[in-house]
Order: C-alpha cells, then structure tokens, then sequence
C-alpha cells in the first residue's frame, strides 16, 4: 500500500534518511524536513555490526559503505586501564557476517545520496513548529510553511517533537556517567580492533576510521551529577587527560594528542509506550533511545527504517502497518537496551578484587571456550530484519 503514499519524515539522521530511501524505493512519495541548513555531521565515529550492514546491503548501498573509507574490524580486544589483554574477540568467525568501523559523517553522506537518487525530497532550515495527527496530519515550520501528508514520523533524535505529541513530554534521568568523544590522527598503528580499557568507574573505546587514518575515542566516566542533554558541548582536553591520568602509556598517549573534544552526559529515556498514533509514528533515538555501550544505536535506526517500511508495503491500511511495525520491533529493541544499560558496571569494577576475578574469567573464556564467547552475541549480530 506505499505507492503513491505521502509521507513527511522530521530529522535527516541515519534513521530518517534510511527510511526515506527504503519508502521511497517502493513508490511512495517522501519528503525529509530538516532543521540544519546543511546536512553534516560532527566528527565521530559509528560501529555498523552485521545485522545493520544487511539494512546497507538489502538498500543497495553496501557498495558505497565500501567506497566511503569505512574499516573492516577484525578484532574486539578487552585490555585493562592499565593495557594488559584480558581477552580477544576474533570477529573473523562471524564469517560471512562483516562488522565494519565507519565516520558517521561518511554514512549520512551515503545515505543522503541514496534517498535523494530514489527521489526523495529533502527540505533544509525546516525548523518544526509544530505537528498536528489526526485525519489530515500536518507540519508547520517555524517561517510559516505547513507539509501535509497521509504519515508523519519522527525520526528527530532524543529530543523528538514527535515524540511529546504522542507521549507527552516525561524527562529522562541522569545515569551518573558522562561521556567525551574525540577524533585523532592515528599514528599508533591501529589498523582493524576496537580496544576497550577497563578502569575503575571508567572505559576508553577507541578504534580506526576512513580507512586507518584517525582513531575514534569514547571515554566514559562516572559522575554524580551533570546538566542538560547534549552532544555538541566543546570541554577543555585536559580535563579529559586529568580524567583517565592513572591509566596506562597507550591510552593516554592517544588521549594526549585530542586537540578539540565533545562532552554529554548520558541520561536513561524510557521507550516510548506508543510510537504512532494519528497519523503519526515514531522512529530510532524519538522511540527508544539507547545508552552507547552496545555500539547498536545507529543499527537500531537501520533496523527499525526496513522493518517500518515492510510492514507499511504489506498493510492494507496505515494504521495496520504503523501497528505492526511496532510489533516486530518493541521486543526487540527492548532486549538490546536492556543489555547496553547493564554493560556499563562491567566495565566500570572499582573494587580490585572484583575486577581480577571478572577479568580472569574472561581470559579463561577467552583462552577455552573462545567460540562460546562470541556466540553470545549471535542474537544481535545474527539477526537480519530484512528476512523477515
């Protein structure tokens, strides 16, 4: 039933271009509103597991995801904050399953090309006033300009208009961690691993992009208290070096060489308890936003674009599609945040003996049943929504 359907998409993020190109590919008419006047993204990196490269590959642009600079991971490597390995995890064996390490700005790049070659059209300064469901469901911009359409989803991050027309607007609570992100040259040989060092209520990830030239850094500590929401924040380097100063040579050395650096604290979201309604839906961060310690929040947006976009092409009504989109993805994406929100405290062991025994059991896992440990994670990476 997508042909010739109108549908407004609010935000031109990894979700909302995705859906874009995936609606529009199967005859509906899409229009994109987008605040920036620009479609850009800042400096940071994005893991795309196997289960978001078969959005990529069934859209048709793993070929481009490929010519974007985007590194083939090889490796996970558990260390603690001193560098000593505690375990490796060989992401070969997911094999024919690839796991890649990608510029986020190289992937909205990509899918901007990809919706706007499937026709969809793309509004820049569309700053939204306002969202109104209903019979004939419309937005209207802050410059007066009003797009009406049969659907309108919100595909607008964390801090979703959408998202408070449909479920109020509940305030998240802060977690106790804040986070910093920084983009470096790499000049330490990293070539195909993510490294995570564990420390005492705090962790470094840090990884290669745009084909090994830079290393991607998410450091992640634990405060009491922080203020407001955001991911543009500007924090001085050194505070982040002041931050992780008892950790080992290679860690620091990496941190020693950011020169600008973001901060955010990392506050919890409720999934929503209804993501469409009206005439309206909702999409990725506007519906269940999650904590970054999965590396799953970009491929929860590129599941949730195939998944809306099939069951909107087998309805025979909107209102049955928007249902079942729901349905294939409220368990779903619930299991995944669930799991991300309970990873921090294990990186995070401040108690000595605790960690040395959480991280021995590792290394045993690692050294005897290394097969075993990859295997956890088969019911993320294994899934595919395209076979659905």
């Amino acid at each position: 039933m997508l042909d010739k359907l109108k549908i407004t998409i609010v935000g031109a993020g990894i979700g909302g271009l995705a859906l874009a190109r995936i609606l529009a590919m199967r005859g509906a008419q899409v229009t994109i509103l987008e605040q920036a006047d620009a479609i850009t993204e800042v400096g940071a990196g994005l893991q795309i597991s196997p289960n978001g490269l078969a959005v990529l590959r069934a859209m048709g642009l793993e070929g481009l995801l490929m010519d974007s600079g985007a590194v083939l991971a090889d490796t996970v490597r558990l260390k603690d904050y001193k560098g000593a390995d505690v375990v490796a995890l060989d992401l070969t064996q997911l094999s024919p399953q690839k796991y890649y390490f990608v510029h986020r700005a190289d992937l909205i790049g990509l899918l901007e090309q990809g919706a706007r070659e499937a026709g969809v059209t793309i509004v820049l300064n569309a700053q939204v006033a306002h969202v109104s469901g209903g019979s004939h469901p419309f937005v209207s911009t802050k410059d007066g300009r009003r797009f009406e359409a049969d659907v309108i989803v919100g595909a607008d991050g964390v801090h979703s208009v959408v998202r408070k027309v449909l479920n109020g607007d509940k305030p998240p609570f802060f977690t106790g961690n804040v986070a910093w992100r920084a983009v470096v040259p790499n000049v330490y040989g990293r070539v195909s691993d993510v490294q995570v060092h564990m420390g005492p209520r705090r962790h470094l990830v840090s990884y290669p992009l745009r084909g090994g030239e830079f290393v991607n850094l998410v450091a992640v500590a634990e405060r009491r208290d922080w203020v407001g929401e955001s991911w543009t924040l500007a924090d001085d380097p050194a505070n982040l070096c002041a931050a992780f100063d008892d950790f080992g040579e290679a860690p620091r050395a990496m941190l020693a060489a950011v020169r600008e650096v973001k901060q955010w604290g990392l506050f919890r979201h409720e999934v929503a308890q209804a993501w469409h309604g009206d005439g309206l839906a909702l999409l990725g961060d506007a519906a269940h936003p999650t904590l970054p310690f999965m590396a799953q929040g970009a491929v929860m947006a590129l599941e949730d674009a195939w998944a809306f976009g099939l069951a909107l092409e087998r309805a025979e009504s909107v209102e049955q599609g928007l249902e079942r989109y729901q349905s294939l993805r409220l368990e779903r994406v619930k299991k995944v945040i669930n799991r991300a929100t309970g990873n921090a405290w294990k990186y995070h062991l401040s108690n000595g003996a605790m960690r040395f025994a959480a991280h021995t059991a590792l290394r045993l896992g690692g050294r005897f049943a290394p097969g075993a440990m990859l295997r956890q994670f088969d019911w993320i990476y294994g899934y595919d929504v395209t076979k659905l």
